[in-house]
């Protein structure tokens, strides 16, 4: 495993492109595009103001900058560096914006959530989609980019709108059975929108493409609801994340619910392996002791490394009492990914902090839970293989796969806080980042 030097990096703005070749990321106010494999610089552009958030169109070909504070995007070509485009939105304001699938349209949501407007590179035109809901998550693309749901908000009631992505055209407008609609999600193939209620009410919708209500799924009434959704890429399962520490996970045949994944704060079972984290002082011999140190010598005198240790089960994990009179209460599974071969589900259970669950699908049941030293701040599966990257502030990334389970410390002076990372569409690297710099891993291909 091999490391570059450290870039600086403002944002947590880094992003691979989606053909691999290139890396953006931004410094202020400056987009520096790298190969993604030498990381030589191939472009440099400025913007007008500090970025606050980058896109790559699906092609590759362009890149987006949004600064939402000025209202402005800016668009800019690595075919034809001189072009570049300039999307002002004015007296309206800005508050998010992103490339349609075919990498020639962007859609900017106006502030206070008044309008959707679609603008064409190609020429130029503007439409303009009314009512667009303030959501977490209220605008979706399915996967092959034919078809966009936007979540809608009138007439103190929700709805759902599907366009052709082709023209824009509307192709089905109906209501949602929701209180308060918080988020829509196509399943990979397509087929089906989930679409859930606000935690204050547990309900999951699921509707076809031609608007048709197929199943409603409520766990349980009064307590808070739903936190998070995961499609498995086959489309075959639904995972429900709720406040109540568990998953329910539903089928794509009768949308009912097929097991209940629970996240208690002892592990008992005896198949489950529990991998915990624990930290050891570097040995350094008497006759490598020098007065006054040397540079390196002194920077492993005082720099604690890691190891994963087998713990023997039960194992009580730290668990953190939530503070119930607070919004946004740290309880419940807030982070849920499925591995790229739907053979395992990584979870988080926010109130055991320091843990990823990892489930093996095709038994249904616990089969590695990880127990790290300090909170879990991300994790990503690789997209070739089911391998596991796990991030936690330290400037450590953590490697779980079948075969089992690593620690792998960052090279390098100072102190390299990793907050998250994303892996290259090759599985062959990631991209490790900071609040202020980035830098590059190289796996090989047998490392576990």
């Amino acid at each position: 495993m091999n490391f570059s030097e450290l870039f600086k990096l403002s944002g947590l703005l880094g992003r691979f492109s989606p053909d691999g070749k290139c890396l953006a990321s931004c410094v202020q106010h400056r987009l520096v595009v790298r190969d993604a494999s030498s990381l030589q610089i191939l472009q440099l552009y400025t913007c007008l103001d500090q970025i606050q958030y980058i896109e790559w169109s699906s092609d590759s070909l362009f890149i987006l900058c949004a600064m939402y504070k000025r209202g402005v995007v800016q668009v800019w070509s690595l075919e034809q560096p001189e072009w570049h485009c300039k999307i002002d939105e004015g007296s309206a304001g800005l508050v998010a914006s992103c490339w349609s699938p075919d990498g020639r349209h962007i859609l900017n949501t106006t502030e206070f959530h008044l309008r959707i407007t679609v603008w064409s590179l190609c020429t130029k035109s503007v439409s303009y989609i009314k009512y667009p809901k303030a959501c977490q998550q209220g605008l979706a693309f399915t996967k092959d980019g034919r078809y966009m749901a936007v979540a809608e908000r009138r007439d103190c009631k929700d709805f759902i709108s599907i366009f052709v992505c082709r023209n824009w055209q509307l192709l089905r407008h109906f209501d949602t059975e929701t209180q308060d609609l918080f988020g829509i999600e196509w399943a990979p193939n397509g087929c089906v929108l989930a679409a859930w209620d606000t935690c204050l009410e547990y309900k999951v919708l699921l509707y076809s493409l031609d608007g048709r209500l197929l199943s409603s799924y409520r766990a349980y009434e009064w307590p808070l609801g739903v936190k998070s959704i995961a499609w498995s890429p086959s489309s075959q399962f639904l995972a429900i994340g709720s406040f109540d520490e568990k998953v329910r996970i539903l089928n794509h045949v009768t949308w009912k619910k097929i097991t209940e994944l629970e996240h208690p704060a002892t592990v008992a079972n005896k198949t489950t392996i529990v991998y915990k984290e624990v930290e050891k002082s570097p040995t350094v011999g008497t006759e490598r002791l020098s007065f006054p140190p040397t540079r390196a010598l002194a920077s492993s005198l005082f720099s604690t490394q890691s190891k994963y240790d087998i713990s023997q089960v039960p194992v009580s994990l730290q668990y953190i009492k939530p503070v119930a009179d607070r919004a946004n209460p740290k309880v419940g599974v807030g982070m849920l990914a499925f591995s790229a071969d739907n053979c395992f589900l990584a979870t988080k259970n926010d109130n055991i902090p320091n843990a990823v669950w990892i489930w093996d699908i095709r038994k249904l049941k616990l089969s590695v839970v990880l127990e790290q030293l300090c909170t879990i701040q991300y994790f990503q599966w690789d997209p070739c293989q089911p391998r596991l990257a796990v991030c936690t502030g330290s400037s450590r990334v953590y490697l779980w796969s079948p075969a089992g389970c690593i620690v792998v410390q960052v090279p390098g002076e100072g102190d390299f806080q990793i907050m998250s990372l994303s892996w290259h569409s090759s599985g062959d690297s990631m991209l490790l980042l900071s609040r202020d710099h980035f830098c590059v891993c190289y796996l090989e291909r047998e490392e576990v």
